[in-house]
């Protein structure tokens, strides 16, 4: 991932150097436990676990001749080595070593997403409290509906992103899997025990079954949950997207001093965070697909899915890491406009109230379809002539002989729509 998009510590965790450092722990937690099986002398594991090193640029070197990283990486290795070297990848193949010290690469990396997923969830928490009564215009198809609040907009959020800790907790269980079974899987060079050993050190679980390679249904799964939680956070960023434009403002990022919006226009006040967070996730859903190709490998093994892993995995942890902090912050340093949301409920004119006419002439003995034809058409010629639609309904003869004038107003009121807020904020655990 490139710079720009990155945070140090995710970072951190695929570089070459600690990529090669976990090639290194695996190779050498193997010889250990070849030790416990009395095969391999501990002395000469003693000697391997304080000397058995790795240069990088060896490692390259090698591999002009070789072509083959992991053969350059564990002859770079016993350069370091004497006459223990003997031991380097003993019983061993090279997806043993890869694919473990993947998973324990993998297992890093959700250390921090799990961090920044539940601090994320726990700043909307806090949002959505703070707006619980700040109440806004509920939008379908984009036309104005219904009042609803600002905090139970949130709370839906909230919600999603739970389901979504759920998710990621399950996916990190399915890729955080260690194998050492062979050439095939059939552990006919390498001890089982080797594989428990090794993977119990790492923190993590042995696969129950394998050939060469971990089936790629655990890594196309692991991607598919990111990509959904990036599909989350990009749904609730182009949510913002529309609140912030001009003609609705009703929240806006917040805009630092010194910001500029545009080069060419200083008024500029753009959701450049929220937007960038759509262009992530279309590129971490990209890499989900490419993951759903690596899954029909070849019989016991091809390569055709590693060269495609070094560039997805690493991108997507990191880009989903970059995407949860930057939201995050985004929504906690939010800048809601409850005035604007209030002003804006009345630019229809009332017409969100229509639901309350319909059902209240329904109550005085209409059926619903003699109720529906007489609101409807107040309803149209209040979009059509931008007449005050209770003024309409207050002038109808059709309505005032069933309604009285507090009935009316009652009908015209918003607090009547936020009347069960409470409910559904203890029913979530908000309250």
């Amino acid at each position: 991932m490139i710079e720009r998009y990155s945070r140090p510590e995710m970072s951190a965790i695929w570089t070459d150097e600690n990529r090669f450092q976990a090639w290194l722990e695996v190779e050498i937690l193997a010889c250990e436990a070849w030790a416990e099986l009395g095969v391999i002398p501990k002395e000469d594991v003693k000697v391997m676990r304080e000397n058995a090193s790795f240069d990088i640029n060896r490692i390259l070197e090698i591999e002009q001749d070789t072509r083959h990283d992991v053969v350059a990486f564990t002859r770079a290795v016993s350069e370091s080595l004497g006459e223990e070297r003997k031991w380097v990848h003993y019983g061993l193949t090279s997806t043993d070593v890869v694919d473990t010290a993947l998973s324990y690469l993998l297992k890093q990396a959700n250390d921090i997403l799990l961090k920044d997923l539940e601090r994320f969830v726990d700043i909307i928490k806090e949002k959505a409290k703070e707006h619980k009564y700040t109440v806004m215009m509920g939008r379908t198809h984009g036309v104005h509906a219904e009042p609803t609040t600002f905090g139970l907009k949130l709370a839906l959020w909230h919600e999603e992103m739970k389901r979504n800790l759920e998710r990621f907790k399950q996916a990190k269980e399915g890729i955080e899997v260690g194998k050492i079974s062979g050439a095939v899987g059939t552990y006919a060079n390498i001890d089982p025990f080797v594989e428990q050993y090794v993977c119990e050190k790492l923190g993590l679980k042995a696969a129950p079954i394998s050939t060469q390679t971990l089936q790629r249904d655990r890594h196309a799964d692991y991607m598919a949950t990111l990509a959904l939680i990036a599909t989350s956070i990009e749904k609730f960023a182009v949510e913002i997207r529309g609140l912030q434009k001009s003609e609705t403002r009703e929240v806006e990022e917040f805009f630092a001093k010194g910001q500029k919006g545009s080069s060419a226009m200083p008024h500029k006040r753009n959701p450049i965070g929220s937007e960038n967070m759509t262009g992530m996730a279309r590129v971490i859903r990209g890499y989900m697909m490419t993951a759903y190709e690596n899954v029909p490998l070849w019989h016991e093994r091809d390569i055709s899915h590693s060269s495609a892993e070094r560039i997805i995995l690493p991108d997507a942890t990191i880009a989903l890491n970059y995407m949860l902090n930057r939201f995050s912050n985004i929504v906690k340093n939010l800048t809601v406009f409850p005035e604007n949301m209030k002003r804006n409920m009345d630019r229809t004119l009332g017409l969100i109230y229509s639901q309350r006419v319909l059902l209240a002439l329904i109550d005085t003995g209409l059926t619903r379809e003699e109720a529906y034809d007489t609101v409807q058409p107040k309803a149209m010629e209040a979009w059509e002539k931008q007449v005050p639609f209770r003024e309409l309904v207050e002038a109808e003869e059709k309505i005032t002989s069933r309604l009285s004038s507090e009935k009316i107003a009652d009908c015209f009121d918003y607090n009547y729509h936020l009347k069960n807020v409470d409910l559904i904020f203890e029913r979530l655990g908000l309250a």
